[in-house]
């Protein structure tokens, strides 16, 4: 669905699950398409989402044109019917999706969904809709810390186009728009970085970051 370097995620059902798991998504930078039955929720988010389409999702041809080969993950949030749900995990591995979450109403519905490839089975009474979205765009991070409403702590990977730079080369609070508050390097935490030090396979860095800018260190 995207050409600008976005992530993109596509959600299934619209219930108080999937619509939390949706706005996060794309409060964080995302863009979001959300796919649903009912023509109200639909309506209701077409303005606070990328995409909102009606469909019916025990329909196979409902997926033809959705383009989730394109989406770098799907969630399906779908209450009531099961075999709707079977359908949207299916659709979204054989589109090649890398990861999958599905909600379950129970264990049987969990060991239905991993056996058919769901990546992560979520439950909305142990799992919210925003922390799951929040992990969602996590991705390979290691930590994710809410700090406010805006801020994040977060520690991440070196990027292989960082390694064997300084921290002032990269000048990553003007161009990444990040604060590095520490560097982890063998397993050790310190706070007193040497901005001219070069960065080496292996190093993670803890950085406070906008929620706005976290899907930017994504792509």
């Amino acid at each position: 669905m995207s050409k600008n370097g976005k992530k993109s995620y596509a959600v299934f059902g619209l219930g108080e699950f999937g619509r939390s798991v949706a706005l996060e998504l794309m409060s964080a930078g995302a863009e979001v398409m959300v796919l649903d039955s009912d023509e109200d929720r639909i309506s209701d988010m077409a303005d606070d989402v990328t995409l909102a389409m009606q469909i019916d999702a025990t329909e196979e041809r409902s997926y033809v044109e959705l383009g989730l080969s394109n989406m770098d993950g799907v969630v399906i949030a779908m209450t009531g019917c099961l075999d709707a749900c079977i359908m949207a995990i299916l659709a979204a591995k054989e589109a090649g999706v890398p990861f999958v979450i599905a909600k379950a109403q129970n264990h049987t519905q969990a060991l239905i969904f991993e056996k058919i490839g769901a990546d992560r089975i979520v439950s909305p009474e142990h799992d919210g809709g925003v922390r799951v979205a929040r992990n969602i765009m996590a991705g390979n991070f290691i930590d994710f810390i809410e700090l406010s409403k805006t801020l994040r702590m977060v520690e991440i990977t070196i990027r292989p186009e960082w390694i064997g730079k300084s921290l002032k080369e990269l000048s990553l609070r003007q161009k990444q728009k990040i604060n590095v508050v520490a560097l982890r390097k063998d397993g050790e935490l310190t706070t007193d970085i040497n901005p001219d030090a070069p960065l080496c396979e292996g190093d993670t860095m803890l950085i406070t970051v906008d929620k706005m800018y976290l899907g930017k260190l994504q792509q």
